[in-house]
Order: C-alpha cells, then sequence, then structure tokens
C-alpha cells in the first residue's frame, strides 16, 4: 500500500473517531452517522437563529440606532462564541487528537511510516476545525455581513465584509485549538502515569478559563477605550479583541484606525500558536507513541479508595458503589461532568452580575440577602448537577467488559434502579446540598436556610425520579445511542427562559415562606409531586418481563459480522 493511500485511510479514520464509536449502541452498527448529524444540527441551529436576529435588529444595528448595541459589539460575540465553541469541542476531543493504545496496538505492527501518521492526523485535526467553524457561522457571518457591511462601499464591501468575517473566526477558531493542543502536548511530556492524573483537571481548568473570559470580558468597543493607556495591558491578555481588531483591519470597520496593532498580535499570536501546537505534536508522537500502551486510562486509587456507605442490600452496595467509583476514577466522565458544572457556574455567574447591575448591590449584600438571588443560584447548580451526573450515567466507560456483568447474577430490575436512584442522589443532589448548606447556614437565619434546603431535596428527588423513568441499566455499563435523549439539549438551547422560570419560582418560594402556612401547603404540594414521580419512575419494574439492558435497543435478531458485503 503506497503512502497516499495509507494517508487517504488514515485521514478518514481519524476524522471519524473524533468520537468514540465503540460506546455506541449495536443499532447503530458502529456508525457515528447519527452522532454527526446531532453534532451539526447542534451547531448549526444557532447559526441560523444569530442570522434571525440579524434580519430583525440589524437594521437599527447598522443605522446606529442609540437604543440598539453597537456593530463591534455583535462583531465580538461572533469571536467570543466562535472560540468558546472551538475551545469546548478541542476539551471534549481530548483523547482522540493526540495517539492513543488503538493507534498503537493496531498501526505500529503495519508497515506505515511515523510522517504519515502524523500527516494523516494532522490534517484530520484541521479539517475537524474547518468544519466546526464553518458549521457554527454558516448563516450567522452571511448574515451579519450584509447588515453590518459599510453602507456606502455596496456589494464590494459586502463580500469584503463577509472575507473579513470568515478570516477572523478562522484565525481565532485556529489560536484557540493550537493553544489547547500545546497545553496537552506540553503535559503529554511528563510520565504518563502523572499525565493522566492532571489531564481532567487541565480540562477543566481550561473550560472554566473560557467561560470566565466569554462571561466576564470588558466591552471596550469605541476608539477611545481601545487607546487608552490604562486598557493596553487588559486588552494584551485577552485575544478575542485581537482577532476584533483583525475583523475591522481587514473589514473597514468603525475601529479601522486603532485596530491595526490589535491585527498584529493577532497574527502573530496564531503563528506562535501553530507552531506550539506542531511542536507539542511532533514532539508527542516522537517520546510517547511507545509509552502509551504501558499505562491504564482508568488509573488507580492510590491508598484503595475512597469509603463508601452502604445502600441497601449487598448487591445494591455493590452496583451503588460501583457508579461512584467508577465516576471518581474515569477522567472522562469526570471532564463532562466537570463541564456541567462549569456551565452552570457560568450562569450563575452572568445572573448575579447582571442582578448586582441593576440594584446597585455588591457580592455581600447578594450573599446576606435571604431570598431570591441565592434561591435561583443554588437551583441553577442543582439542575447543571442533576444533567452531567444523569448524562454521564448513560456513557459506558469500556464497553467490550460488559460481559462481566452479563455472566453475573445481577439484582433484580427494580432492586438495580433503586440502587441506581441512590448512586444518581449520592453524587448529583447531596453535594449541591451540602455546598449549599455551607454557604446559606453562614449567611442566612438558620430558618431560612433549613427551609430552602428542604425544598431543593425534594426538587433533587423529583429530578431524579423523572430521569430514571424506563431507565433499566447498570450506570456506565450499557451501549450509547445517539440522539435519544434530548433534555439536556432543550435545556441548554432554553437557557434563558428556564433561568427566567426559576427565577419565577423562587419568587414562590419566598413568598410562601413567608407564612407557616404557605410554606406548609409548598412542602405538601411538592412531596406529593415527589411521590408521584416515584411512582412513574418505578412503573412496570416488577413484571416479569423487566431485566437489565445492555443495549440501547434490544433486537431479537442475531448479530451479523457484516461479511458479505
Amino acid at each position: 500500500m503506497n503512502s497516499k493511500l495509507q494517508f487517504r485511510v488514515l485521514y478518514r479514520q481519524f476524522l471519524f473517531r473524533m468520537m468514540d464509536v465503540e460506546l455506541l449502541s449495536a443499532s447503530a452498527a458502529g456508525d457515528a452517522s447519527g452522532l454527526l448529524g446531532q453534532l451539526g444540527a447542534l451547531l448549526i441551529s444557532p447559526s441560523v437563529i444569530f442570522a434571525l436576529g440579524a434580519f430583525t435588529v440589524g437594521q437599527a444595528v447598522r443605522n446606529h440606532d442609540p437604543m440598539a448595541f453597537p456593530g463591534t459589539s455583535v462583531e465580538l460575540f461572533l469571536i467570543s462564541t466562535t472560540m468558546l465553541v472551538v475551545g469546548v469541542f478541542a476539551l471534549l476531543g481530548w483523547d482522540s487528537i493526540f495517539p492513543d493504545r488503538r493507534d498503537v496496538l493496531v498501526l505500529a505492527p503495519l508497515p506505515v511510516r511515523g510522517r504519515t501518521l502524523f500527516a494523516a492526523k494532522m490534517a484530520a485535526a484541521a479539517a475537524a476545525l474547518g468544519l466546526l467553524v464553518a458549521a457554527w457561522n454558516s448563516f450567522s457571518a452571511t448574515a451579519w455581513a450584509i447588515m453590518l457591511a459599510p453602507g456606502a462601499s455596496g456589494l464590494t464591501g459586502v463580500v469584503r465584509y463577509e472575507a473579513a468575517i470568515w478570516v477572523a473566526v478562522a484565525a481565532a477558531g485556529a489560536f484557540i485549538y493550537c493553544l489547547v493542543l500545546g497545553i496537552q502536548g506540553a503535559a503529554a511530556q511528563l510520565p504518563r502515569r502523572w499525565y493522566l492524573r492532571i489531564s481532567s483537571a487541565l480540562q477543566i481548568a481550561a473550560f472554566i478559563l473560557f467561560l470566565a473570559v466569554f462571561c466576564f470580558q470588558p466591552s471596550l468597543l469605541n476608539p477611545q477605550a481601545l487607546t487608552a493607556p490604562e486598557n493596553q495591558r487588559t486588552l494584551q491578555w485577552l485575544p478575542t479583541y485581537w482577532f476584533l481588531g483583525l475583523l475591522e483591519a481587514l473589514g473597514g470597520g468603525d475601529l479601522r484606525a486603532v485596530a491595526s496593532p490589535l491585527a498584529w498580535r493577532a497574527l502573530a499570536g496564531v503563528a506562535i500558536a501553530i507552531v506550539v501546537a506542531g511542536g507539542a505534536f511532533l514532539l508527542s508522537y516522537l517520546r510517547t507513541l511507545r509509552k502509551i500502551v504501558e499505562e491504564p486510562d482508568v488509573t488507580p486509587g492510590a491508598r484503595g479508595g475512597i469509603w463508601l456507605p452502604p445502600f441497601g442490600t449487598l448487591p445494591q452496595t455493590a452496583l451503588a458503589q460501583f457508579a461512584i467509583r467508577t465516576l471518581a476514577r474515569s477522567r472522562q466522565q469526570r471532564v463532562i461532568l466537570g463541564f456541567y458544572l462549569g456551565a452552570g457556574l457560568a450562569i450563575v455567574s452572568v445572573y448575579l452580575e447582571g442582578l448586582m447591575e441593576m440594584t446597585h448591590f455588591k457580592w455581600a449584600d447578594i450573599l446576606r440577602l435571604a431570598g431570591t438571588p441565592m434561591m435561583v443560584a443554588s437551583s441553577v447548580m442543582l439542575c447543571a448537577s442533576w444533567l452531567g451526573t444523569r448524562t454521564v450515567f448513560a456513557m459506558p466507560i469500556d464497553l467490550r467488559a460488559n460481559w462481566l456483568f452479563r455472566v453475573t447474577p445481577v439484582p433484580p430490575a427494580a432492586q438495580s434502579l433503586a440502587a441506581t436512584r441512590r448512586a444518581l442522589l449520592a453524587l448529583a443532589v447531596v453535594p449541591i446540598l451540602a455546598a449549599s448548606a455551607a454557604l446559606l447556614f453562614v449567611y442566612w437565619p438558620w430558618r431560612p436556610a433549613a427551609e430552602h434546603l428542604l425544598v431543593l431535596a425534594l426538587a433533587g428527588s423529583i429530578l431524579t425520579d423523572l430521569s430514571l423513568r424506563e431507565f433499566r441499566k447498570i450506570p456506565f455499563a450499557c451501549s450509547y445511542l445517539p440522539g435519544k435523549s434530548k433534555v439536556h439539549l432543550v435545556f441548554w438551547f432554553a437557557i434563558v427562559p428556564a433561568i427566567m422560570l426559576l427565577h419565577k419560582a423562587a419568587e414562590l418560594e419566598h413568598h410562601a415562606m413567608a407564612t407557616p402556612v404557605g410554606y406548609g401547603v409548598m412542602i405538601a404540594l411538592l412531596a406529593a409531586v415527589a411521590l408521584a414521580a416515584r411512582r412513574l419512575g418505578t412503573r412496570g419494574i416488577d413484571e416479569p418481563g423487566a431485566e437489565i439492558q445492555f443495549e440501547e435497543i434490544p433486537s431479537d435478531a442475531p448479530v451479523t459480522l457484516g461479511l458479505n458485503r
């Protein structure tokens, strides 16, 4: 097989291995097309929404309406969202970008040159980045280019401005992508055991940093702010403004006169990031390729694991402790849960910052105010923790290893569901209750703090039971079918209405807590809903045909190898 054919085959494999197809259900036949379609729809849908916003409010922005936000804020938003999405994608694909154990075991014995493997991996990473940026800005870039292009420039100006947008967002995406690759490549030079232990911490820290920059970057969108001496140090540490300057310099925007230094800084940043990422990539292939197979992906506990309480009978305790210990030891699942918790913290921070701007309160005033703000904050974190934990429960650690459960007598479905419920409560609800109690009992009087914690516990019980309806599985041991669960997608797309709904619910809770009768009625209603959710979640669990599932969609047909294709 010549090197060109090897490159094409490896390029295709690496590109479609940005997600682990071995975790997919047998009904998906190892095909990631469903997951790719869902990912594409997830990226294109916001672009369509941004494009509709361009045609609805873009005219006011273009006419410099004093009631509308400036056009530079739209440009900064496009660049910032692109950098955030690319950063999250790079962190989620952390384990698939660099060589893994499969590359060593499968490709090392084959007559494949190292440079061919390196070139295919680099080409696949670049293609994935290009597709991601193109899908995310597919409609919004063209729509806003039409509305924000200089009015007197005609069609040529629109084309130039759209080209400037695409160059800026592509450069911003390449910068943040290569930055993550450089950090990962530098960390990969450590001993493999140390790298496995700090890898998830680096991913979560980077995710929190990306969210913090996106949510709390200052607004410096006029020539005076960009040229002020007191802002120059801030601009040196804000790459989003570098690429805003690049867009203005290339597109002939309102800030082009002061954007040249920022544009040059953007180009230098991209060049340095590409060189660092390429060097880290090459160094990783030269130094760590043969060492990867020597260490497991799940690192063992240093002191024999953590102590856990019993969760019922011995089989129930075994299943619940298996779920808790697996989440504690698996890097990928911890990172996904950390993403959800980081997103929840970002939402809470933005909500409280907006509240402080409207009320002119300080952080101490918000914490001591026994009312709506902290109720909303704790509710958002509860939802984020529940969504993240429930999501990782459905993702197997190693699908090929679930034969251990298949050949071992497992408890009946009712006992397994009870163990799973207790594990979900222990991982998703109890930590939020503990953190809320530690915060509220310090700043609030004990009575409203205890009353809100009881409401939060009942809400966590309701969410847990509703999410485990028809869940006849062992956590981390069942195959994954893309596109079946849409609750988390609906929540994140409807985040603004969800926050408004939580704010209204917190106002009702605060009003009910004013009187003992009102609080008693509220607790009785929540307890009734929790009981109904519990019965709904366990419906049909005691039927004779109820059993543990290991495939997302069981099939009575025999599994074929497909050798006749």
